[in-house]
């Protein structure tokens, strides 16, 4: 059966965001070009297709006027920040009671580093909310599954979403590790550059590499496409027992896939929010298979 990934909402976010700034230099026809351009991309979409995969399209349009964004600098300054709380945050997680469910809090509480759902982020906001991590609700129910599969599990994918996030990532797997020292962990970032979604550069920025296996998926939109993304990135979802998917864009690429995914993420737009019923930037920890 046919999954509807896409959704009115996503479609007006996705025109207002690309169409309201159109490159001043242009001149009258190139605009007109630029706008129907966009309008084609989305008018034609798919609607089994998720919001990244058609950003994926658009971005690639837009290079084609050469108008390409470089969040390199963006992510390494994230990175370099959240690497500078690492050891306080870390302390924070080991004297809590429980050290697991913690550390489940602070990476959700890192996905608000989202350049690709937020026009700016707030660095004061994102430290009060790294601040309040611990306040963010987790379902008992949802944690105790989580915590026996780990347990009973063999392989595990962790998919990553942000740059700086991704340091939070880092000490939720040291905590799987601790609770489960022979399960084997592979990371999955981003196989290009897109928004300041983590490639290879950042796991090896924050050192994740030197903990963990990661690879990249082999693309460039911003979630997991299962259709998309490298055969040797597939083969490791495929064969995990469990999954950790973070932020909103594997969700939207992945949701309804049949696969045992638990989903970490903030609600950080209007149509996640009304999705789960939540306020805006409410945390969610939730299983694929029980949705």
């Amino acid at each position: 059966m046919m999954v509807e990934r896409l959704n009115p909402q996503c479609i007006t976010c996705l025109l207002n965001k690309h169409l309201k700034n159109v490159p001043e230099r242009l001149s009258k026809a190139e605009v007109l070009d630029y706008m129907q351009g966009i309008l084609k991309i989305v008018g034609n979409a798919d609607i089994s297709k998720s919001a990244p995969e058609i950003v994926e399209q658009i971005n690639k349009f837009k290079a084609s006027f050469g108008e390409t964004v470089d969040f390199s600098e963006i992510k390494r300054y994230f990175n370099a920040l959240l690497l500078s709380l690492e050891e306080e945050i870390e302390a924070v997680i080991e004297r809590s009671e429980n050290p697991l469910k913690t550390a489940v809090k602070y990476a959700m509480a890192g996905n608000f580093i989202d350049f690709g759902a937020m026009e700016n982020v707030s660095e004061s906001e994102l430290k009060e909310k790294l601040k309040n991590a611990n306040d963010i609700k987790v379902s008992e129910s949802e944690f105790e599954s989580f915590k026996n599969e780990i347990l009973s599990s063999g392989k595990l994918v962790y998919l990553t979403d942000n740059c700086g996030e991704i340091v939070l990532d880092k000490l939720l797997i040291k905590q799987i590790l601790k609770l489960n020292e022979n399960i084997c962990i592979n990371v999955i970032v981003r196989g290009k550059p897109v928004l300041n979604d983590c490639t290879l550069d950042d796991a090896k920025q924050t050192g994740l590499d030197k903990l963990v296996s990661v690879l990249g998926n082999g693309t460039a939109v911003a979630g997991t496409c299962l259709e998309k993304i490298s055969d040797n990135a597939k083969e490791l979802i495929d064969n995990a027992d469990i999954i950790i998917s973070k932020g909103q864009g594997n969700f939207e690429t992945l949701h309804h896939c049949g696969k045992n995914i638990y989903y970490l993420f903030l609600c950080k737009c209007k149509m996640f929010a009304e999705r789960f019923g939540v306020d805006a930037f409410t945390g969610m920890f939730i299983n694929d298979m029980r949705l």
